[in-house]
C-alpha cells in the first residue's frame, strides 16, 4: 500500500482532533474529487513498518481523538490488508481513540459478503471502525453545509450500532 498523506491535527474529517491517513488507489474515479492524485495506486510513500511505528507513536499522544482513513479508496482490495493490519494495532495498543473511515463504496451493496470489494479483511476492517462514511462522491450532490460530507448521498454510519443490529444505522452527525 501507498499513502498520499498524512494529515497531523485534522478536525475537518472526523470529530475532534484527529490524525488522517490518506491512502494511494481509487477505482471509483468520481468526478470533481477533491484529492485525484490519490487515485494512482503507487503515489505518495510505501506504507513501511517505520511508518506505521510513526503514525502509532504521533495517534498515541492525548491530544488526538482518533484517527481517520480516507483516500484514494481504502477498501480497495490491495489496500485492505494493510488497512486491517493498522486498524487491529490501534485497537490492541490504543483502544480508547476512535477510527472514522471513509469510503467511496456503499456498505450494504459493496461490503458486505458477496459484494464487488468485500475481501477475507472487509470485516476485520469493519468490525473496529466506529464511523463509516459511505457512498462516491456525487459532484451534482455536492453541498458545502454538510458535516464530513461532500455530497448529500453520502451517509454517515454508526458501524457498532449498523454490525450489532445487521441493519443500516445511520449516526445522529447524519443530519
Amino acid at each position: 500500500m501507498h499513502v498520499g498523506e498524512i494529515m497531523q491535527a485534522d478536525c475537518a474529517n472526523g470529530v475532534g482532533i484527529r490524525l488522517s491517513l490518506f491512502v494511494s488507489g481509487c477505482t471509483n474515479r468520481c468526478k470533481g474529487c477533491f484529492n485525484e492524485q490519490t487515485w494512482d495506486f503507487n503515489y505518495g510513500n510505501l506504507w513501511t513498518p517505520e511508518l506505521e511505528q510513526f503514525f502509532i507513536d504521533t495517534l498515541a499522544k492525548p491530544f488526538y481523538d482518533g484517527m481517520t482513513i480516507l483516500g484514494g479508496e481504502p477498501f480497495e482490495p490491495e489496500n485492505q490488508p494493510e488497512v486491517a493490519g493498522l486498524i487491529n494495532r490501534v485497537r490492541r495498543e490504543l483502544p480508547e481513540k476512535n477510527i472514522w473511515i471513509y469510503t467511496g463504496f456503499v456498505y450494504d451493496r459493496d461490503l458486505v459478503p458477496g459484494g464487488r470489494k468485500y475481501t477475507d479483511y472487509t470485516d476485520q476492517i469493519l468490525d473496529q471502525t466506529d464511523i463509516l462514511i459511505d457512498g462516491p462522491f456525487v459532484l451534482e450532490e455536492k453541498d458545502i453545509r454538510l458535516k464530513f460530507r461532500g455530497s448529500r448521498n453520502q451517509r454517515i454510519l454508526d458501524m457498532k450500532q449498523t454490525r450489532k443490529s445487521g441493519q443500516i444505522v445511520l449516526s445522529p452527525l447524519n443530519k
